[in-house]
C-alpha cells in the first residue's frame, strides 16, 4: 500500500531493495536524469505547497507540523528547521498570535518554554493536508494505468533514494 505524507512531501511504499548493477545510463546520462527528477520533485512540492500558502506560510506549516510530532523548545524547533533562533521566535511569535501554538513553561526548568499544538491547529492541519491530497488526487487520477503505475514503483524508488 503507497502512503503520501504530501505536506514534507514523503513517499512511503514497500521497498525490494534491488541489487545495484552496472547503471545502464552513460554518466552524462545519469546527471540530465537527475536533474530532470529533482525539478519535477521540486516542481511538484511547490505546487502543493502553494494550494495552502493563502491559510499558513510553508515554513508556519512545517513547524506545525514538527509539533504536530511531539511538544518542543523554540531551540529544538530552530534546529531541527535549520534556521535562526531570532528566525524561529519570530515564527512561534505568529503562530501563538493566531491561537496555533499555546506556550507552556518547562516544569523541569523553569527558563524555557514548551511549544505544542492547540485544537485550532490540528483542525488545521488536517484540512491543509485534505486540500493538498485531493489536488495531487485530481492529477493523479487523471494518468493512465500504466502512468499511474509507473508512479507507485517511482515513489518506491524516490523514497529509497531520499532515504539514504
Amino acid at each position: 500500500m503507497l502512503t503520501i505524507d504530501l505536506e514534507e512531501m514523503t513517499m512511503t511504499a514497500p521497498v525490494a531493495r534491488t541489487p545495484r548493477t552496472e547503471a545502464a545510463l552513460s554518466h552524462s546520462a545519469v546527471s540530465a536524469l537527475a536533474g530532470e527528477l529533482r525539478l519535477a520533485c521540486m516542481r511538484i512540492s511547490r505546487r502543493v505547497r502553494y494550494e495552502s500558502t493563502h491559510v499558513v506560510a510553508p515554513h508556519q506549516f512545517s513547524v506545525l507540523c514538527r509539533l504536530e510530532e511531539a511538544p518542543r523548545t523554540p531551540g529544538e524547533l530552530a534546529e531541527i528547521e535549520k534556521v535562526s533562533a531570532p528566525s524561529m521566535t519570530r515564527t512561534v511569535a505568529a503562530l501563538v498570535e493566531r491561537g496555533l501554538v499555546k506556550r507552556t513553561n518547562d516544569p523541569a526548568d523553569g527558563r524555557q518554554v514548551i511549544l505544542s499544538l492547540t485544537a485550532e491547529a490540528h483542525a488545521l492541519l488536517k484540512d491543509i493536508r485534505r486540500t493538498r491530497d485531493a489536488w495531487m488526487s485530481v492529477r493523479v487520477a487523471n494518468l493512465s494505468a500504466q502512468e499511474q503505475e509507473i508512479l507507485r514503483q517511482a515513489s518506491a524508488i524516490l523514497t529509497r533514494v531520499a532515504n539514504e
